[in-house]
């Protein structure tokens, strides 16, 4: 695929843009370059979907990939109505892509930049309270737990990978401590993921090939969840 201008020299020019807001973080600075908002971060978030979304439907035939503000590119406006931090815009870019009837609530591939570095990462952040009691059901279904550590094991085996989303220190009430794969109930989200903080590694690379390596190394996590959630 011959790839548009607006997303030659991404994401360097993204980043270099976010650096530019970081330190100019209000609504007068962001309206006189709003061209540059077009054309240095949502025109290449845009294209980067559609490329990407293209690869993964080869591995995730049912993946959602949908090159719209708060489809699969999150909007960099801020909703500061209860916040202590008054700051109008967020100072990332964050693109989903998930597989699943709600986007929030489905396992997905997310794709973070930011002036600081990157994240790369496959499953789902919050679950709804009942998807969390599927997902629990699961850990302690016999086969489909140990479905799942294979699954972890398959990711971490690949390298720098880790797996997200342990919060709780107890076992939650009607859940037996002594379960084989107990560990896996202390999450209250379950995704694997890899990160950098030298923002050089997605610069020097073909961004698609990198990203999308990094994504088919966390589909058994992925994977695992949508046959849970379905």
């Amino acid at each position: 695929m011959t790839k548009l201008p607006a997303f030659e020299n991404f994401p360097q020019k993204t980043v270099d843009f976010l650096k530019k807001l970081s330190k100019n973080n209000n609504k007068e600075w962001f309206e006189k370059h709003r061209d540059d908002y077009n054309s240095q971060f949502l025109e290449p978030a845009f294209q980067f979907v559609t490329e990407m979304g293209e690869k993964l439907s080869g591995v995730a035939p049912n993946i959602m990939a949908v090159p719209r503000i708060d489809k699969s590119v999150f909007r960099l406006h801020r909703d500061v109505r209860f916040s202590k931090d008054k700051s109008p815009y967020k100072t990332n870019l964050g693109i989903l892509f998930w597989e699943g009837k709600k986007k929030m609530e489905s396992s997905g591939f997310y794709f973070h930049l930011d002036s600081k570095g990157y994240f790369l990462g496959a499953g789902i952040y919050m679950p709804s309270k009942e998807q969390l009691k599927i997902y629990r059901d699961a850990v302690t279904d016999i086969v489909l737990g140990k479905e799942l550590k294979n699954a972890v094991n398959k990711v971490l085996k690949k390298g720098n990978y880790s797996i997200g989303g342990k919060t709780y220190k107890k076992i939650p009430k009607g859940y037996d401590p002594s379960s084989p794969y107990a560990d896996f109930l202390l999450y209250s989200g379950f995704y694997a993921y890899s990160e950098g903080a030298d923002i050089n590694e997605l610069i020097k690379n073909d961004v698609i090939e990198y990203s999308f390596k990094k994504f088919k190394d966390m589909l058994p996590v992925h994977h695992w969840l949508v046959k849970i959630f379905k």
